[in-house]
């Protein structure tokens, strides 16, 4: 696996020519670190005796938050509630340099997710999500419409939690303007992803769809299929300790994990979207941005909850990767 010197100069130059934006489910990521020396009187159950509190973008905000600390230049839009929490992942954002175009349903709550934590090991994860109003769905597909000439590149960022109820049109506004379009899928439904660039499920999420398999045989046949079927030009498959798989119109190649120690896989996807969409709006090869954000995937897992690559972090990394691969 060779990296392109040049792919390094680049990165060391400047990412922030592109306009890239991000598409989907934002959410308030809390995470709550404890410590836990004894087991409640009331109920067999832990005590945790919380001494940090901290919250952090999630979802597709943790896309566009991986590109704007890798330094590229962003722009998120979604749907968050008219609360507190939508103005804190606001002000978050703001810090990292993220511009939010937020349509606010006062109907909802913004969606939040607790995680409680104990020596770095997470005890329970606590959801708070409620589905956006169909009118204020309407309203982000007229602005993504408006606005879409302004980007070079569009990520679609699917949680499931109903803000990319119109994927296919927004596919299909993408090719129209002839501007290239990368999506994160969930659900079983991949119909609705006909058409896009690249798509990147993961092993959970790809056998939802295709079945199991027995062989990387029969991996490479079912995904070969799926995507001729939905005609995507580009499949990557995330498969944790296995690494990457990329599915091209012309070639499979496969990417070895690179992670050097594994804390913690949340977010690891978002890191992989966002580094790749990068790397291409860049205008570099897709098995060159592939294999860059294979290790920046292998620095974010060391990381414990929802995080991000800086460009020193991946420079690091790449600096001796030739001479050690």
């Amino acid at each position: 696996m060779y990296l392109d010197p040049e792919v390094v100069i680049k990165i060391k130059s400047d990412l922030s020519q592109p306009n890239i934006l991000v598409v989907g489910d934002v959410m308030l990521d809390q995470y709550w670190f404890s410590e836990v020396s004894r087991i409640s009187p009331e109920a067999p159950v832990p005590i945790a005796k919380v001494n940090k509190t901290e919250s952090r973008p999630g979802g597709a905000a943790n896309v566009a938050r991986n590109i704007a600390n890798l330094g590229g230049q962003v722009s998120l839009l979604s749907v968050v509630g008219n609360d507190k929490d939508a103005n804190d992942l606001e002000k978050l954002l703001s810090i990292d340099k993220v511009k939010t175009i937020f349509k606010h349903d006062a109907k909802i709550n913004t969606i939040v997710k607790l995680r409680l934590f104990a020596k770095n090991q997470q005890l329970i994860r606590i959801d708070f999500e409620e589905k956006p109003s169909h009118e204020i769905l309407a309203e982000i597909l007229d602005k993504y419409t408006t606005i879409i000439d302004e980007y070079d590149l569009i990520i679609l960022s699917d949680y499931g939690k109903g803000g990319l109820s119109h994927t296919t049109q927004m596919i299909e506004i993408a090719k129209k303007h002839n501007k290239i379009l990368l999506l994160d899928p969930k659900g079983k439904e991949y119909s609705k992803y006909k058409g896009a660039t690249l798509i990147t499920p993961n092993k959970m999420e790809l056998a939802d769809v295709v079945g199991m398999w027995e062989s990387e045989e029969e991996l490479e046949q079912k995904a070969v299929q799926l995507k001729q079927k939905l005609n995507i030009d580009n499949l990557l498959l995330t498969r944790s300790e296995e690494g990457m798989t990329l599915f091209t119109n012309t070639k499979i190649q496969t990417y070895p994990t690179v992670a050097r120690e594994v804390y913690d896989v949340s977010g690891a996807g978002d890191t992989v979207i966002a580094t790749v969409g990068l790397m291409l709006a860049n205008k570099m090869a897709m098995n060159q941005a592939v294999l860059v954000a294979n290790i920046a995937a292998g620095i974010v897992v060391g990381k414990v909850g929802t995080a991000t690559v800086s460009k020193s972090e991946l420079l690091h990394e790449l600096s001796n990767f030739n001479s050690t691969n």
